[in-house]
């Protein structure tokens, strides 16, 4: 470890002079090539050092005069003297040691910070990478992937599991040929259930255990022993993807960390960070034995401060919340704020739930049901996904697309947006009993994501002796919901060629045999994929499909009578779009149905699992016939 570059550190070296940075900001870590400041938010009692280089330096507190505002602990200070670029450091709270709260960059399996200067971890041309962001949020098209899933078993892969596969050639191509105009990471930052010392060892999580939440993860880098390594190749990876035309959505966690004990959190100021119960036990509305206090000031700032790092350091596009449900709506609504001040095209959404009961009241948290007091963040769509496949809860429970009936109006609540619509009974709907969005954009609409069974293996589960054609159809009728919907339509990435995790509902932590994406499949499903690279074409060509406004909704989309598990509807005079008049119907019965529609000549062009935008033939009248467990769509000409 390099050597610090003056004689005495220890006696000479603290300078704690009032800085102009607002403590609220945990830029724990500021480098210069003459000094390095050091600072760490801990209790009012705290004795603090830094040790850098294997010295040790005391961290005093002298306030400032914003340091007023901080009602509970203080901002302790160093500074260093010297060009420290390369050593280690770490913070000492009452005599316990860690990397800090917010490091930027750390050693292997995140033991201890490094001081960096981040302008070297930048790519050719990083200063002048842009995401690529679609104008508004209804124009998004979100593909969820784990780095090690989507590329550990691509024969052309050169780097599989790594951020750098996704610099490669075929992994960028597969997405650009799909359609999608966005990525959603699975959690990307240093988290602790993998041991980066022992990569050659079979192991595998999804990553939900946060220990360093604003430092790439090391194990999805060539050399995590290089405290660089893992951030130059994240920052290659997103300036991959937007030059591919792809955005980058970040899954946070700040709901939870890995333990108690051994968090950064806790080894700098102890409870602070954590919500408790009445009796003072740990809350544990994460479902993980934790949950953070984000309502509490420091909480809230760290949140704040991580997600305009992410920003304006990784370029990032969007992010997702995991239990958003845990957050405060008004953290959730500063947040959304602080990214407005950077960028408004950033988008957020998250999960409108929580994994148990939360130490605050409901109707303080971001909840779906309080997805309405947070404006321009969306929620994920349970009732239409549950609606469509069958209940989380229970795996082998059909729904719509297993034929039984009784789930028509809760889709139909999900193709407008959940928003209300007066044709929408939302005393009928499976889960929300009132609209939670106020813009369609609120609304993330999917069948499938990582943390469930995938939707082929959904569907051979609740529908036994299930055959390979009927699953095709199925799986194709379910997306047809998803992406013609008014929500923002997201997809788990594999299912464009029939994924399966054998049977597996919860794989956080299975092997790669069980996760991994089965490219093979591309080739003996053929179908599947061009399906859904029309079906996601289509709804980029055609506005009528993402009008974005719950007004236009209302005034352009009219559902037709229901029939058991049809579900129909109109879109008249969509604004933008060159087709005047479009039907959808949507028959998840084994045998064919017939429907009135509108007298009319038209264009059909999605009929029996197969979409062509330049047409598939001709109807005229009044009637049409539905494939069974399929789609129809079709256009007046």
């Amino acid at each position: 470890m390099k050597r610090l570059l003056l004689a005495g550190l220890a006696a000479a070296a603290l300078a704690c002079e009032p800085t102009k940075e607002t403590p609220f900001c945990f830029d724990e870590m500021t480098y210069s090539p003459t000094e390095t400041v050091f600072k760490v938010f801990a209790p009012n009692d705290a004795t603090c050092y830094v040790v850098v280089g294997g010295d040790s330096v005391l961290m005093e507190h002298r306030p400032t005069a914003d340091d007023t505002l901080i009602s509970e602990g203080r901002i302790y200070r160093a500074t260093v003297k010297g060009d420290l670029k390369g050593c280690e450091y770490e913070f000492v709270v009452n005599g316990v040691s860690s990397p800090g709260v917010f490091a930027k960059a750390v050693t292997v399996n995140g033991q201890k910070g490094v001081v960096v200067n981040l302008r070297d971890t930048d790519p050719e041309g990083w200063a002048e990478d842009r995401g690529p962001r679609p104008a508004t949020f209804a124009d998004w098209v979100i593909y969820e992937l784990h780095h090690r899933d989507y590329t550990i078993a691509l024969p052309e892969a050169v780097h599989p599991g790594k951020f750098l596969a996704l610099t490669e050639s075929y992994p960028l191509q597969h997405l650009q040929r799909l359609g999608v105009n966005a990525v959603h990471l699975l959690p990307s930052y240093d988290f602790g259930s993998v041991d980066e010392t022992r990569l050659d060892e079979p192991q595998y999580n999804w990553g939900y255990d946060p220990v360093n939440y604003n430092v790439p993860e090391g194990s999805y880098s060539t050399d995590p022993t290089d405290p660089l390594c893992r951030i130059r190749e994240f920052k290659q990876m997103v300036q991959a993807l937007h030059q591919a035309g792809i955005c980058v959505i970040l899954d946070v966690v700040y709901n939870h960390t890995y333990d108690i004990e051994h968090s950064n959190f806790q080894r700098t100021y102890p409870d602070y960070y954590y919500r408790k119960n009445a009796d003072g036990s740990y809350s544990n509305g994460s479902g993980c034995g934790n949950e953070t206090a984000s309502e509490r000031q420091m909480m809230r700032r760290f949140m704040i401060e991580s997600v305009r790092y992410w920003v304006n350091e990784y370029h990032i596009d969007g992010f997702r919340f995991d239990l958003m449900g845990c957050h405060d709506i008004e953290t959730m609504n500063q947040i959304r704020r602080a990214l407005d001040e950077i960028d408004p095209t950033i988008f957020v959404y998250g999960e409108g739930w929580s994994a148990g009961q939360c130490a605050l009241p409901t109707e303080q948290l971001g909840v779906k049901a309080n997805v309405q007091q947070m404006p321009r963040i969306a929620a994920f769509s349970d009732d239409l996904r549950d609606a469509l496949r069958g209940p989380f809860s229970d795996d082998t429970q059909g729904a719509f697309l297993a034929g039984l009936p009784g789930q028509e109006m809760s889709i139909m609540a999900g193709v407008a947006g959940m928003i209300s619509h007066p044709q929408v009974d939302y005393s009928q709907v499976n889960y929300s009993q009132q609209p939670y969005a106020m813009e369609p954009t609120q609304m993330i609409s999917y069948v499938s994501c990582h943390d469930d069974m995938c939707l082929a293996d959904r569907l051979r589960a609740s529908i036994p002796g299930i055959k390979t054609d009927e699953l095709i159809r199925l799986d194709l009728l379910a997306q047809t919901a998803v992406f013609t919907s008014q929500g923002v339509p997201f997809m788990l990435s594999g299912e464009e060629m029939l994924r399966t995790k054998q049977g597996v509902h919860n794989s956080f932590e299975s092997p790669d045999s069980i996760n991994n994406l089965q490219w093979i499949h591309m080739t003996r499903y053929p179908q599947v994929f061009e399906y859904y690279r029309q079906l996601i074409g289509l709804r980029r060509s055609h506005p009528a499909f993402r009008m974005g406004s719950a007004e236009q909704v209302r005034a352009h989309l009219e559902f037709l009578p229901q029939q058991p598990c049809v579900v129909a509807w109109r879109i008249q005079d969509a604004p933008g779009d060159e087709w005047s008049d479009i039907i959808v119907v949507l028959n998840a019965n084994r045998k064919a149905v017939q429907l009135t529609v509108p007298q009319g000549d038209y264009v059909v062009v999605c009929h029996d699992g197969v979409i062509s935008q330049q047409g598939l033939g001709e109807v005229s009248g009044n009637t049409v016939t539905v494939g069974p467990q399929s789609a129809l769509i079709m256009h007046s000409k």
